[in-house]
């Protein structure tokens, strides 16, 4: 397949790029900058100069490829302009061919609000935290919109061998401080491996009968107790914490911060009943980090 990749470089983009091309799809990535054009050529894929924020140079390839993957985020203010005014854009372009386009949106665990003792599927309301609340409007653009087969992938925190969701914590250990808890210790994080959900990625964009939400997760719901303990252990630290409350949190660090706060059990059982998908970390204790 040809494939169009917005945010290839990123994080998680970067693991879903190279598990494209390892598979042997065609990728073509957009880029902002000559670093990122040297990152995706190093993958393997097509640097395609252009902004999220301007789609007008970049989305007629919209028209021509076989699938497209957003997950390009600009992570200030602009944020959920910049995905709408995209998403607006492939849409229109996506008309324009003569079979709808294979699309694979991005969500996240935090569209779900806190679960408490409820595992989250694909059937469980969404209670999105305020700045992501255009995410569930834009997913759902996506999904009733006829040009386009689509699929919404939410992935659990998402951590790798660099950190991930548990840089933070990496950061307290490797300088000898207390880890900073955000909410409470026994707040459960589902989670993911980045290189496993760079294969639920591949399945969901390779099957475009598979339409609607996907949740990825590999551990439904794992104390942050649990989580820290591990880091102590790995890294020489006493395991020694405080605990930040959710007023702290919001005025240091924004509205974001709420989503590490949530006590939250996502499960996937619909992405392995109908793409075959299994982890390979079926425990984050089995991963590098």
């Amino acid at each position: 397949m040809n494939i169009l990749i917005l945010g290839g470089t990123g994080s998680i983009g970067t693991a879903v790029t190279r598990e494209l091309v390892r598979h042997g799809h065609n990728v073509t990535g957009l880029s902002r900058s000559k670093a990122s054009d040297r990152k995706l050529e190093a993958l393997g894929a097509c640097p395609l100069r252009g902004d999220l924020r301007a789609p007008g140079p970049w989305v007629r390839e919209a028209a021509r490829t076989d699938g497209l993957i957003q997950l390009a985020a600009t992570f200030e203010d602009d944020m959920a302009e910049a995905d709408t005014s995209a998403i607006t854009a492939i849409l229109q372009q996506a008309a324009l061919r003569p079979q709808p386009l294979r699309m694979i949106y991005t969500g996240g665990c935090w569209l779900y609000g806190a679960t408490g003792s409820r595992v989250a599927d694909e059937t469980s309301p969404m209670r999105p935290i305020k700045p992501f609340a255009w995410m569930q409007r834009n997913a759902r653009r996506v999904l009733d919109a006829p040009e386009v087969s689509a699929a919404v992938i939410h992935p659990a925190l998402v951590y790798h061998e660099d950190g991930g969701a548990f840089s933070r914590y990496l950061a307290a250990a490797s300088e000898a401080k207390p880890f900073e808890i955000w909410g409470s210790i026994s707040t459960r994080w589902p989670l993911i491996q980045r290189e496993d959900l760079a294969r639920a990625y591949r399945l969901l964009l390779e099957n475009p009968s598979l339409t609607g939400h996907f949740n990825a997760s590999a551990q439904d719901g794992v104390p942050v107790a649990e989580i820290t303990r591990e880091i102590a252990r790995r890294r020489g630290h006493d395991g020694g914490y405080v605990v930040r409350s959710l007023k702290h949190v919001l005025i240091k660090y924004g509205d974001w911060a709420e989503g590490p706060t949530l006590d939250q059990q996502m499960g996937s059982g619909k992405l392995r009943d109908l793409t075959g998908w299994q982890p390979q970390f079926v425990s984050f204790r089995d991963a590098q980090f």
